[in-house]
């Protein structure tokens, strides 16, 4: 993204995440389910808020993630990013001007289609966690993420066939998996980035 006033970033944002159309998977008998992808601005720097989650849950545990999870019976994807958000680090949904949203992905595992949603929060933003789901709430800088030396390709085995898995290494910790390919995608839109290969 161009060094921009504060004000015009959300309009400029919303283009890029408009042009081209985000990519939508085809019908499958995957459980849909949404995040949310929260930015704001601090100090002229544009910023994303990730969870860690808890060690307790039954899928995906201690991962690093985006607030979100599966949709009720004819929830729309927005309309179950917020409410999980609301849910897991008691953002309100009110506070959250929705922007656009990135590609559907897929998980291998758990069976899941995720709709990852993009919303611009105001600072500071209220927060309380649900120590039930989530273990940590924490800021990254979004141009971190684009930092060459935090981005690992890391060699993986699935099925047989050998990939490259994308690492991304922040405050000492790793962002990697269905998380990883959100914040790819994140970054190609913000021209930050070459867009993801889809496999």
């Amino acid at each position: 993204m161009t060094d921009a006033p504060p004000t015009s970033w959300i309009s400029e944002l919303r283009q890029r995440l408009q042009a081209p159309p985000p990519r939508r998977l085809p019908p499958a008998d995957d459980r849909p389910a949404a995040v949310l992808v929260p930015l704001y601005v601090d100090a002229g720097e544009l910023w994303t808020l990730l969870t860690r989650r808890s060690h307790d849950l039954p899928h995906h545990q201690g991962q690093i993630a985006f607030p979100g999870g599966g949709l009720k019976a004819g929830e729309e994807a927005w309309d179950g990013a917020l409410r999980e958000a609301q849910e897991e680090i008691g953002l309100d949904p009110k506070r959250v001007l929705r922007l656009g949203r990135l590609d559907e992905v897929a998980t291998a595992s758990s069976g899941y289609r995720i709709t990852p949603c993009v919303g611009a929060v105001p600072y500071p933003i209220d927060t309380r966690l649900d120590p039930g789901e989530i273990d940590e709430l924490f800021a990254v800088p979004v141009n971190a993420l684009a930092n060459p030396t935090v981005i690992e390709e890391r060699p993986v085995t699935i099925d047989g066939r050998r990939h490259l898995m994308r690492v991304y290494h922040v405050g000492g910790r790793q962002v990697w998996g269905l998380t990883a390919r959100i914040v790819q995608n994140l970054l190609a839109r913000l021209g930050l980035e070459t867009a993801p290969e889809i496999n």
